[in-house]
């Protein structure tokens, strides 16, 4: 196991922040009338659409940042949403059934030592024990979680145990990890001595809990999420190599990778998936459908495609391990001027090697100008975007990170060795997130190249991935906040473009559909204004050269 598998500076809730969750493919169009978005999110909720409403309302949010309202509506969404994906994972559910006496005592301690010892800022142990039991709250309200650990006790009882539960939750001020451990320890016997609701189930909620009481980066991890973490980290994944939007009628195929099961068995992106393993849409949630697409390397899922004509075929694919580009669409997208582009989807182990490789090859081919495509970028691992970055940075500070902890601070520098010195343009949208806005806010603070779009995301913090000793479990933390090379906090307030595109918000693209295998797509949309305007001050700074 490994202590600290990896820093990450990614957007909290993009593919790798809510371990593959679903988001809709283009922001949500939410109205100024605040009463409609209220009226659609409570319909999305009472049809227990966790998923889509997690994301409208946070769409919400980010129009109205100050409404308390709106941030208790992405809470309690989340809290529903983390649920009913906790109980939708065997690795987490196998997990629980096999621990015994007080092994799930254990792994909320742990949890605690964790946030103790690495989190960005000095724990609120009151209210971490609290967002445990708005956890547990919601978790009595889930299908899921009462029949896997209630499936006998009546409605009346459940009520009973609901009340005592806040009773005992709250009659306690808690000021330390000491207390808190031995808080949900009584909790936890309490409750299964008077109403069969196992403590393990009980612990493990309020461990859950635990982390997203810190921020909205942080959360607790099952087995299987951490390997699609690490996956992701990595470059590759085992499955079916496509990129998803859950959808009521089944599972939009957004892209696919060319050498991956999916392609090579004739799925083509726009195509959608309305059956697996002989379940449909009419009998589980879009979520699990797309859950069932997982598994081991070499095993088998049997799919029914749908074409956008409504014509089906059934497919029997193996899944197996592919390799996720980070670098793609690699092109001279203007001849006559010799104007490179590639687009970078994510910043991973192999994203530097890549890099280098799209260089040479547009090197090669007669580059004069540069353009990098980080729209829809959500971020990846630290290290790699400062890698990148000081491909094109001849020296000084590229970001500094500082923490709670001073292990956590530290400036990364550039070196002059190995510097591209091509002219630059970066093209960036909201959705260009964390390690991108490392990138681009070095690009723009060290006068490198023009940025070009709409206003970045805003995520300035960094990740740490820990494994739990105690259970094939983890947690993602906060460990400390960054800055550019001018000192700039970008927590909120983002990357701001040299060129601001009018409109153009977005890059258009779907990057923020669910992510099976983690990959992305390329392609720009046929009028792709922030890719116009980046051209258009690519071919100015080669005019004003001559």
């Amino acid at each position: 196991m490994f202590l600290l598998a990896a820093l990450v500076a990614m957007q909290a809730n993009a593919p790798l922040a809510r371990a593959q969750g679903v988001e809709l493919a283009a922001p949500v169009a939410v109205a100024d009338d605040l009463a409609t978005v209220f009226e659609k999110g409570s319909r999305l909720e009472g049809e227990r659409k966790w998923a889509e409403a997690l994301s409208f309302y946070e769409e919400a949010l980010r129009q109205h940042p100050a409404r308390i309202d709106l941030q208790q509506r992405v809470s309690l969404s989340r809290a529903h949403y983390d649920v009913t994906r906790r109980y939708g994972d065997t690795s987490f559910t196998s997990a629980v059934d096999q621990l015994q006496g007080r092994d799930a005592l254990a792994i909320y301690d742990e949890v605690l030592v964790k946030i103790q010892s690495n989190y960005v800022q000095q724990p609120n142990w009151q209210q971490i024990v609290y967002s445990g039991l708005t956890n547990l709250d919601v978790a009595l309200t889930e299908p899921a979680f009462v029949e896997k650990n209630l499936s006998r006790m009546a409605g009346d009882q459940l009520g009973a145990l609901q009340r005592e539960m806040r009773q005992l939750a709250t009659s306690r001020h808690i000021d330390d990890r000491n207390q808190a451990v031995a808080h949900v320890d009584s909790i936890g016997r309490t409750l299964d001595q008077r109403y069969g609701l196992s403590s393990r189930a009980v612990i493990m909620e309020f461990a859950s809990g635990a982390t997203t009481a810190l921020d909205e980066y942080s959360g607790f991890l099952t087995g299987s999420q951490m390997d699609e973490v690490f996956s992701q980290i990595e470059g590759n994944f085992v499955g079916l190599g496509i990129e998803l939007k859950t959808e009521p009628a089944g599972l939009l195929i957004v892209s696919t990778i060319p050498t991956g099961p999916a392609a090579l068995g004739g799925i083509k992106p726009r195509e959608r998936i309305v059956e697996v393993d002989h379940k449909s849409t009419a009998d589980v949630s879009p979520d699990t459908l797309a859950d069932m697409l997982r598994g081991t390397e070499g095993s088998q899922v049997e799919v029914v495609v749908q074409t956008e004509l409504g014509q089906a075929r059934r497919l029997r694919l193996t899944r197996r391990r592919v390799e996720v580009p980070s670098v793609v669409d690699v092109k001279m997208i203007d001849a006559d001027q010799h104007i490179g582009y590639f687009k970078l989807t994510s910043f991973q182990k192999t994203t530097s090697r890549d890099v280098d490789a799209a260089l040479w090859k547009l090197h090669d081919e007669g580059m004069r100008y540069l353009i990098m495509d980080l729209r829809g970028n959500p971020g990846g691992l630290l290290k790699a975007a400062v890698d990148v970055a000081d491909k094109f940075v001849m020296e000084g500070m590229i970001v500094s990170t500082k923490g709670r902890s001073p292990r956590e601070n530290f400036e990364h520098r550039g070196q002059i060795a190995g510097t591209w010195r091509v002219p630059l343009v970066v093209l960036i949208d909201h959705d260009s997130a964390s390690a991108s806005e490392i990138f681009a806010g070095a690009i723009h603070d060290h006068h490198r190249g023009k940025i070009v779009g709409a206003k970045s995301y805003g995520k300035g913090s960094v990740q740490g991935i820990f494994p739990l000793a105690a259970a094939n479990v983890g947690v993602r933390l906060t460990t400390a906040k960054w800055y550019t090379p001018s000192g700039q906090a970008i927590s909120g307030a983002g990357v701001m473009p040299d060129v601001v595109v009018p409109g153009a918000q977005t890059g258009e693209r779907t990057i923020a559909a669910r992510p099976i295998d983690g990959v992305v797509s390329a392609s720009a949309p046929p009028e792709d204004a922030i890719l116009r305007a980046g051209l258009d001050e690519a071919r100015s700074q080669l005019t004003a050269r001559r």
